[in-house]
């Protein structure tokens, strides 16, 4: 063996050891994910809510608990677990648009009562829309046109995301489809 190739081999296992021992803290630390925040104005009932939802690699159940309540369905006062995955892309979203400002709510949950009487009043709602499952809200990010928050929406090819002119953007976790 040249004295070369013994040197690599134990250049190798110093490193080799280090690894071992400090691995798992570098790997943890490089792994480690910000703290994920969202804000919101509930337009119905002018509530505002700001929150770190997501942190030390969990989602935080005061914080969850705190956005079913903000995004229940004013109507009726009904409360529903919002899907984490809508507030995983609502912060994809917020994150890419580079804003903190709130997002402005148009509709998030929606009892089945309240889901009836708007389909009877309206030709573009679902018999089983994704409001009433928690997995979908209406909004409108102040700041940013509404085209703009469409394209970064469908951007992310998470769910649907449906164009209202004028009115808001619809984003759901559903399966992927644009109108």
């Amino acid at each position: 063996m040249s004295p070369q190739s013994v040197l690599s081999r134990r250049t190798f296992l110093k490193i080799g050891s280090f690894a071992a021992i400090a691995g798992p803290q570098l790997l943890q630390a490089a792994s480690a994910e910000p703290e994920r925040s969202l804000s919101f104005h509930n337009l119905h009932t002018a509530e505002k809510l700001k929150v770190v939802y997501w942190a030390d690699g969990g989602y935080v159940g005061e914080s969850l608990t705190a956005i079913d309540q903000l995004l229940r369905d004013h109507r009726t006062g009904s409360i529903h677990e919002i899907d984490r995955r809508l507030l995983d892309l609502l912060w994809q979203v917020r994150t890419k648009l580079d804003t903190t400002v709130p997002f402005q709510i148009i509709s998030g949950y929606r009892s089945p009562q309240t889901n009836a009487m708007l389909r009877a009043n309206s030709k573009g709602v679902a018999t089983h829309s994704l409001h009433m499952d928690g997995m979908a809200a209406d909004i409108t990010v102040p700041g940013r046109s509404l085209e703009v928050v469409r394209k970064v929406a469908t951007s992310f090819k998470s769910g649907g995301v449906g164009y209202y002119p004028s009115q808001f953007v619809h984003i759901d976790v559903g399966r992927v489809r644009t109108w």
